[in-house]
C-alpha cells in the first residue's frame, strides 16, 4: 500500500472507507520498545527501500522509532534477521550472506559485475 510519503510498503495499512480513519504501520505495531508511530515517520523510513532491494522470504525486519534529545526529532532504526539461519543481518539491503551463498545464480551475477568493473 502507498504510504503518506508516497512509497510502496507492505507493512503500512490505511482505511478511510465509510467513515473509518485508520492509518498504521504494522511493522512498528509489533514492537513494544518503539515509540508510537505517526504518519510523518514514513518520510524517513528505510523499510520500503529495503523491501525493494531485498525480496528474500526469510527476511524479518524490526522497526524501532526513538525520540531524539529532549523529545525533539525522531529517528527510525531497522534491524534485520534471517529466519532461516537465525542470524542478524548487517546490511538488510543485501540480505543474509548464507542465503546468498546458497543461490548459484547470484554468484554468476556478482562475477559478471566484477568483470564489468575491471574493464
Amino acid at each position: 500500500m502507498r504510504t503518506p510519503a508516497g512509497n510502496e510498503c507492505r507493512h503500512y495499512y490505511q482505511d478511510f472507507h465509510r467513515g473509518h480513519n485508520i492509518q498504521e504501520c504494522r511493522l512498528n505495531k509489533e514492537n513494544p520498545d518503539s515509540a508510537r508511530w505517526r504518519p510523518e515517520d514514513c518520510a524517513r523510513c528505510p523499510v520500503p527501500n529495503i523491501l525493494n532491494a531485498n525480496a528474500s522470504p526469510n527476511l524479518e525486519l524490526t522497526l524501532t522509532i526513538k525520540a531524539g534529545l529532549l523529545g525533539f526529532g525522531r529517528r527510525n532504526e531497522v534491524t534485520a534477521t534471517c529466519l532461516k539461519h537465525r542470524t542478524m543481518i548487517a546490511d538488510p539491503y543485501v540480505g543474509c550472506p548464507q542465503c546468498n551463498a546458497e543461490r548459484p545464480g547470484l554468484d554468476i551475477f556478482r562475477r559478471a559485475l566484477e568483470d564489468a568493473d575491471d574493464d
